[in-house]
């Protein structure tokens, strides 16, 4: 199993943070926020190989942070893959960075999908194990408890008794459920043929949750759900309250 860790966005709303370095980059507590993620990608003995998307801007520092990183921590496999982008106009949005890293390193394997900004708790063997069970594409959700805190937020996902997902609808006005989608996805290789299809008839989609729409009109998609701390880090605000936790 492969795993695709998206960091090639250019995160406009943490400018001017991220005016010259990316937001994977930035301090999380001690650590930088991508250690956190790869500490928790680290548990899945499954995964032999993780491949970080980044962007052409600041690949130099990718390169940096990874040559250190290597020499200081037990990892697995991890190599960069430079989309060649160079600016927010440019860029190809979540849905074509991922179709970029199927297509040119040409994977034919389960995969494992990670947003470079959620930092999260939960032991994703959990994850790994529902996707065994039901040999289906998997998103992983956060149980917030309160569904008035999804409204116009976030992705809303509705499940049954076996946790498939019956319903997905991004930043609704009125929420179904207390389940937010989070940027953490599993699929298996004949899943991942469908990103490029799902990209020519939705003239190019950036948002990872308009896959699993697309997904879920072919097949059965289930929901890994979770109530350990999640944070999907997008402004200044976020940013600073996750510093103090983590730095606890």
């Amino acid at each position: 199993m492969k795993c695709i860790l998206l960091a090639a966005g250019y995160s406009t709303r943490l400018y001017p943070l991220t005016l010259k370095k990316p937001k994977q980059l930035l301090k999380v507590g001690n650590e930088f926020m991508i250690n956190h993620i790869l500490e928790r990608i680290n548990e899945v003995k499954e995964i032999d190989e993780i491949i970080v998307v980044v962007n052409n801007k600041f690949y130099g520092q990718f390169e940096r942070w990874l040559k250190d990183y290597k020499s200081t921590k037990p990892i697995k496999p991890i190599r960069l893959l430079n989309d060649g982008t160079n600016s927010n106009e440019e860029r190809l949005g979540a849905i074509g960075d991922i179709e970029f890293a199927i297509e040119n390193e040409n994977i034919d394997e389960d995969v494992l999908i990670i947003g470079g900004d959620n930092l999260f708790t939960t032991n994703l063997n959990n994850m790994i194990n529902l996707f065994k069970k039901t040999k289906s594409p998997v998103v992983a959700a956060y149980d917030m408890k309160e569904q008035e805190k999804l409204a116009k937020k976030l992705g809303v996902i509705l499940i049954d008794k076996n946790s498939k997902i019956i319903d997905f609808e991004e930043k609704p006005e009125k929420p179904k459920s207390s389940l937010a989608s989070t940027c953490i996805y599993l699929y298996t290789k004949d899943d991942i043929k469908e990103f490029k299809n799902c990209i020519k008839e939705n003239n190019k989609p950036d948002n990872t949750g308009d896959f699993v729409r697309y997904l879920m009109g072919k097949k059965d998609v289930y929901c890994y759900s979770f109530d350990e701390p999640w944070y999907d880090i997008g402004n200044k605000d976020q940013l600073d309250e996750v510093n103090q936790i983590y730095g606890k």
